[in-house]
């Protein structure tokens, strides 16, 4: 089976940049230039330069601190609410800010060996490097302090302290007219990413691997705020020039030798939501006002002292900028949950908090635990689009579908399946997909039990637990789990339709996947990771993806994990802290 599979995964890697008329092709050049392959890998340092290692925690020195109260009890909702609409919103104070970021983008534990530790946090990230940097924008009033100026605030949020860092303030009438189009309470939350941090260890495949890390802090911000009863719109009209703008990332002497930070995305958190259309953008003359009436504190830290530059990741950066643009005509409403009673069938003790917080990337797997068919399905139910949690957030439509590796799941034969996440694309996909590696046609037949509206699909019986291993980079982890699974964009056609910068939301919907199943694992007793490093166009091959049409953009495993008992893990944070200085 190696020898068919190495056949089949040779293909010519002569290619230039050169001639790249214009931001796609710049998209597709780089997407085809940082495939792994049996014959090569994408190009990276080759070593980890420890000497460069790159600082996991960006600080702004000279920013005004404001800790964060810690949450101190566990009265969140059971987890199959959080994909559900919550019946009561909490006001906007200091003490739900600080719930907010905890449970989404702070630290969960520390681990330690042989005298090293290092943080794991809410939201995952490739290789635990997080080129992810979060910032909040919203009114001072909110945080329930005294004598606080009448001004709304910038600030980015320090991870390791549970604190805020104020970036700038502006003037309350500029905070007004920037959210004019929002109930009274809402605010800001907003992403970028420091792709050095990941540039460091993965090269040229590392501009994935960032985007696939907002999807999932976009996740685990979604579900944070499902904790509380506020919805979270991601304003995807907006341009990376406007993100850029508000968060101060284009100050350059705020940044004089400190790491650059990419504009990814901006969204609004809005109390009492309701069921009204808000606008997917800000206004350009409250953004600019900004800019030139606000008062900018801090001086962005270094990371590493020295750095490796890529010139491809800044080639796909610039080509997948994003510009001002209307999303509204091109939007397809999303229907209700239709697995709410799947859901409240999964019989999880724990609380939606104790999940999120006790969330880990498994290592190694035992190769024996097996999932029931009611919890796989289950699962597989949560990723699908709907107008709740964590869906709700995105204005733009699926383009991801779900092709699984399935190895211990009770009641289902071994082979491959396919979750098509759009039903309206069944008839395009059975169309499509013609394998270059099975002999025989797909069956295309619904599994047992399988839920009606569960667009699964059983393809072809057999072990293909080395088949999995071999596609996603000989790791056993592929193997020895339950189920594993590559996660297939529509590829060339949205990219061409919207522009280059639709590249970054096709992962960013796989991140969002994944958080998702990263959470549904731990309710179901067993343990799950992604997997970055794959054989992309042996993948294809497999499942009867012809061209460039379709993409498989990132894998995904679940299983029964074996822990590492030379490990000590440890509390994030020594919770009677005193904020140091910086």
């Amino acid at each position: 089976m190696l020898k068919n599979l190495f056949n089949l995964s040779k293909s010519s890697q002569s290619s230039s940049s050169q001639n790249l008329s214009s931001p796609c092709d710049t998209a597709f050049y780089y997407h085809k230039e940082t495939k792994h392959h049996f014959t090569r890998y994408a190009k990276s340092l080759g070593y980890l330069d420890w000497a460069n290692q790159p600082n996991p925690f960006r600080r702004f020195d000279g920013s005004r601190i404001i800790e964060l109260p810690f949450n101190e009890q566990d009265n969140s909702c059971s987890y199959s609410q959080l994909y559900l609409s919550a019946s009561k919103s909490l006001p906007v104070n200091n003490q739900t800010l600080g719930q907010f970021l905890e449970f989404s983008l702070a630290l969960s534990a520390w681990k330690e060996f042989n005298g090293e530790r290092w943080a794991l946090r809410i939201n995952p990230s490739s290789g635990n490097l997080h080129p992810t940097e979060g910032y909040l924008i919203f009114d001072q009033k909110a945080l329930s302090l005294d004598n606080l100026a009448n001004q709304a605030i910038v600030c980015h949020y320090a991870p390791k302290i549970h604190s805020l860092e104020v970036r700038a303030e502006m003037p309350i009438d500029i905070w007004k007219k920037l959210m004019s189009g929002f109930p009274a309470e809402s605010f800001l939350v907003a992403l970028s990413s420091v792709h050095w941090r990941e540039v460091w260890k993965y090269g040229e495949r590392a501009f994935r691997y960032c985007q696939h890390d907002i999807g999932h802090a976009l996740a685990a911000l979604r579900f944070s705020a499902s904790l509380l009863g506020w919805q979270l719109i991601v304003l995807s009209d907006i341009s990376d020039d406007e993100i850029e703008t508000i968060l101060g990332l284009n100050r350059s002497q705020d940044f004089l030798y400190a790491e650059k930070e990419h504009p990814d995305l901006i969204a609004v958190v809005i109390p009492n939501p309701k069921l009204v259309d808000y606008p997917l953008n800000l206004p350009l003359t409250a953004i600019n006002d900004i800019n030139t009436s606000s008062r900018w504190y801090g001086q962005a830290n270094r990371l590493s002292q020295e750095q490796q530059q890529w010139q491809i990741i800044d080639l796909v950066s610039q080509a997948c900028r994003k510009p001002t643009t209307e999303l509204s005509q091109i939007l397809k409403t999303k229907e209700p949950t239709k697995f709410e009673k799947l859901f409240n069938l999964q019989t999880t003790k724990l609380s939606a908090q104790q999940i999120i917080f006790q969330r880990r990337s498994a290592v190694a797997f035992d190769g024996k635990t097996e999932i029931s068919a009611q919890d796989f399905y289950a699962t597989l139910a949560h990723t699908m689009p709907s107008n709740n949690a964590p869906w709700d957030a995105l204005t733009w439509p699926t383009n991801i579908h779900l092709c699984l590796f399935v190895h211990r799941v009770t009641e289902l034969l071994p082979g491959f399946y396919i979750l098509i996440r759009d039903q309206e694309k069944i008839a395009v996909l059975q169309k499509e997909m013609r394998s270059a590696f099975i002999k025989s046609d797909f069956l295309w037949q619904k599994p047992p039990l399988c839920p009606d509206d569960l667009p699964l699909y059983f393809l072809v019986e057999g072990n293909c637990q080395h088949l999995a291993q071999q596609v996603s980079c000989d790791q056993d982890i592929a193997a020895d789990g339950a189920f594993s699974l590559a996660m297939v964009a529509e590829f060339e056609n949205p990219i061409c339709q919207l522009g280059a910068w639709y590249y970054r939301r096709l992962f960013w919907e796989t991140g969002i996947i994944g958080q998702i199943l990263y959470l549904a694992a731990e309710a179901i007793g067993v343990r799950a990771t992604g997997i970055g490093c794959f054989f992309d166009d042996s993948v294809h091959e497999i499942f009867g993806f012809q061209n460039n049409k379709y993409q498989s953009l990132y894998h995904f495993t679940i299983g029964g994990a074996v822990e590492d008992k030379r490990l000590s893990l440890l509390p994030p944070y020594d919770k009677t802290r005193v904020t140091p200085k910086i």
